[in-house]
């Protein structure tokens, strides 16, 4: 055949069926794109309800969110690392495995957030100070960036297990609509509730519906996974962050009470509290029998070098 019509060929072959293995990629990653869209969503609702408010209220809010969201940074790292194990184990039908790495995902990030976000809420206008409070951004606008925070960092762990929650979700093979639908209903009580609170609260207002909205989505996620995708226990998934939660309230009060009665310059109490606040919730969690505690107290003790396994004292008990 001649080459024009070789070229015609090949281009009613590309017209009629080049992009159909293109579809069902496109079915499953349109749901992804969609909640992804939906979830930024809660900073233009934010952004829309602090436009009513006085001059400033915009800046501490994005001051403030931006601050709290790196503890919960570091603890997406954790799922983003374990996600190919995950996907790998639900394409090959083993969601037994699946599961327990999911479950103890879970945890892990709600270790990092909840230290985080203790710290956080603790020395809240010490880190603003430090970070902030030079030239027109005076001692007034450190408090009322710090108070919007503390409230942000309420809803750290909400966020954290959205975004651990939904990855296995999206390593199925199929598209699914549930994460999406989930956000939805989160985000419209972001709009409730930062309608009811704004013209009271201000931005701390707008800070306590973007909280409670994630809230709702991350239990409707953990819900929906255990009964759509991996056979999750939401129980005890729960009882163990809900016990960490305990623990990281009793490393909120003690830092804070710290804070405001040593009144030290915002460097040394920011130092300070970094070593404070995770050693207390620490040792709070071990009170209340959390199982990761012990894992990590075991490994520490494994890992590090004890006096009775040093090299001058193994030298002496040698004959």
């Amino acid at each position: 055949s001649s080459p024009a019509g070789s070229a015609v060929g090949q281009a009613g072959s590309w017209g009629a069926g080049a992009f159909e293995p293109l579809r069902p990629a496109g079915l499953l990653v349109l749901p992804v794109v969609l909640f992804a869209l939906s979830r930024q969503s809660q900073v233009l609702v934010e952004r829309f309800l602090a436009s009513s408010l006085p001059s400033g209220a915009i800046s501490y809010l994005n001051y403030a969110q931006k601050v709290a969201q790196l503890p919960m940074v570091l603890a997406m790292m954790i799922c983003t690392v374990t996600l190919p194990m995950v996907a790998g184990a639900v394409a090959r039908g083993e969601l037994e495995r699946a599961r327990l790495r999911v479950e103890r995902d879970l945890v892990a990030a709600a270790v990092v957030v909840l230290t985080g976000g203790a710290f956080v809420v603790a020395h809240a206008p010490q880190i603003i100070e430090l970070l902030f409070q030079r030239g027109a951004f005076d001692a007034e606008a450190t408090a009322a960036t710090a108070t919007v925070m503390r409230v942000y960092a309420v809803g750290l762990l909400g966020h954290t297990l959205v975004g651990a929650l939904v990855r296995p979700f999206f390593s199925a093979a199929r598209p699914t609509w549930f994460p999406l639908a989930a956000m939805a209903l989160g985000l419209l009580v972001t709009v409730l509730a930062g309608l009811a609170l704004t013209p009271r609260w201000g931005a701390a207002g707008i800070a306590a519906a973007n909280a409670f909205g994630i809230t709702v989505t991350a239990s409707l996620l953990l819900r929906g996974l255990a009964t759509r995708t991996l056979p999750v226990d939401p129980r005890r998934v729960l009882a163990r962050v809900g016990r960490l939660a305990l623990a990281a309230a009793a490393a909120t009060a003690v830092g804070w009470s710290f804070a405001d009665a040593l009144a030290l310059p915002a460097p040394a109490t920011v130092a300070l509290g970094a070593l404070l606040v995770p050693t207390v919730l620490a040792a709070a969690a071990h009170a209340l029998r959390v199982p990761e505690t012990r894992e990590l107290l075991s490994h520490a003790r494994t890992r590090l070098p004890l006096p009775s396994a040093l090299p001058g004292r193994q030298r002496n008990r040698a004959p």
